[in-house]
C-alpha cells in the first residue's frame, strides 16, 4: 500500500518526464510526498508537467532542469545546476529515449539511440552518483524494453557507420546497452561499499506517442498502421507503463540488479512485479561497454572505486 507520504522529504529526478511514461512516473512519485526535478529537453512541456505537478502534489517543490541526453555538454550543464540546488538525490530515474529514428548523430558523433538512450544516461548517472551517496538507500531506476533481448552489440561499429543501418535494431542494442551498464554500476557499487541500488524496469507495451513526437521515429504508412492497431488492441496505459519504474524506485525489498516489468502476457501488460530478464549474465561485455562508455564520454570513474583499507 502506497501513500503521500511515502516518499516525503525525498527527490527524484526523472528524464523526459515532460510526457508519456516519464510524465506519468514524475506524477506517481510526486503523489507519493516526493520532489520531482524535470529533466528534458522541451522548455515548454517542461514547464507544463512543473504546473501539473505543484497542481496535483503542492506539499513538495518540484522544478525542471534543461537536458539533452544527445549532448554531453547539455549532460555537463545539467549537473552543474542540480549540484548548484540540491543537497542529495534520493531516486533517478532514466527514462528518456528517442525510438526508431533514421540513421543520424549525436552532438558528439555517437550514432542517436546509442549515444542519447544509452552514453547520456551512463554519464549523467556518473556524474550524479556523489549526490546520490549522499543519501542512504537511493537508487537509480534505468528503463530498458524488452527489444533487448534482440540486442547485440558490434563493438566495432557502434556508431553504425559501417554497416547498413536498422532503426529497430539500434534501438534493441541501446536498451541491450542500459541493461548491461545498470548491472556493471551495481557491481561497481558493491565493490565500493557506495549504499545505492542500480535497478532495471521495462513499461511492457505502453500507448504512448513516443513513435510520433519529438526526435522519434517518422513512421511509415504500414508502420503507423501497425502501431495504432497495436496501441487500440494490446496496449496498456501510460500510467500502467510507468508503474514498474514506480516499484523499482519505492519496492523496500529491492536488491540491486533487478529488473522490474508488467506481470502478465508474457510481460507486456499487467500490474508491475519482478521480472525475468531473460538474457544470461554477461560480466565479459557489460565491463567492455563499461570501459568504453568511459572512454567515449570522457568520465572518470574513482568514485566508484573500492576504498583502501
Amino acid at each position: 500500500m502506497t501513500g503521500q507520504s511515502e516518499l516525503a522529504g525525498k527527490t527524484a529526478l526523472v528524464t523526459g518526464a515532460n510526457r508519456g511514461i516519464g510524465l506519468e512516473t514524475a506524477r506517481g512519485l510526486a503523489a507519493r510526498g516526493a520532489a520531482v526535478v524535470i529533466a528534458c529537453r522541451d522548455a515548454a512541456r517542461a514547464s507544463e508537467t512543473v504546473a501539473t505537478l505543484r497542481a496535483e502534489c503542492p506539499d513538495a517543490e518540484h522544478r525542471a532542469v534543461p537536458l539533452a541526453l544527445d549532448d554531453l555538454a547539455s549532460v555537463g550543464s545539467c549537473v552543474d545546476a542540480l549540484y548548484d540546488s540540491l543537497d542529495g538525490l534520493d531516486i533517478l530515474v532514466c527514462n528518456a529515449g528517442v525510438f526508431g529514428i533514421d540513421h543520424g548523430h549525436t552532438a558528439q558523433g555517437f550514432e542517436w539511440h546509442f549515444g542519447a538512450n544509452c552514453l547520456g544516461h551512463f554519464a549523467l548517472t556518473l556524474d550524479l552518483l556523489p549526490l546520490l551517496a549522499r543519501r542512504p538507500g537511493a537508487r537509480v531506476v534505468t528503463v530498458t524494453s524488452a527489444m533487448n533481448r534482440r540486442g547485440k552489440l558490434d563493438f566495432d561499429d557502434l556508431d553504425w557507420r559501417r554497416r547498413p543501418y536498422s532503426k529497430w535494431q539500434a534501438y534493441a542494442d541501446s536498451k541491450l546497452g542500459n541493461l548491461l551498464l545498470a548491472e556493471e554500476l551495481q557491481r561497481r557499487l558493491d565493490g565500493a561499499g557506495i549504499p545505492v541500488l542500480s535497478l532495471l524496469s521495462h513499461p511492457g507495451y505502453a500507448a504512448t506517442n513516443s513513435a510520433w513526437g519529438g526526435r522519434s521515429m517518422k513512421p511509415t504508412f504500414a508502420e503507423t498502421i501497425m502501431l495504432a492497431l497495436g496501441n487500440a488492441l494490446m496496449a496498456q496505459s501510460p500510467a500502467m507503463g510507468a508503474a514498474p519504474s514506480i516499484l523499482a524506485a519505492t519496492d523496500p525489498s529491492a536488491s540491486g540488479g533487478e529488473l522490474y516489468g508488467p506481470s502478465r502476457l508474457g510481460g507486456m501488460r499487467g500490474p508491475p512485479a519482478r521480472a525475468d530478464k531473460k538474457l544470461k549474465p554477461d560480466p565479459a561485455t557489460a565491463l567492455r561497454l563499461w570501459q568504453t562508455a568511459m572512454t567515449l564520454t570522457a568520465r572518470n570513474g574513482d568514485f566508484l572505486k573500492p576504498t583502501p583499507m
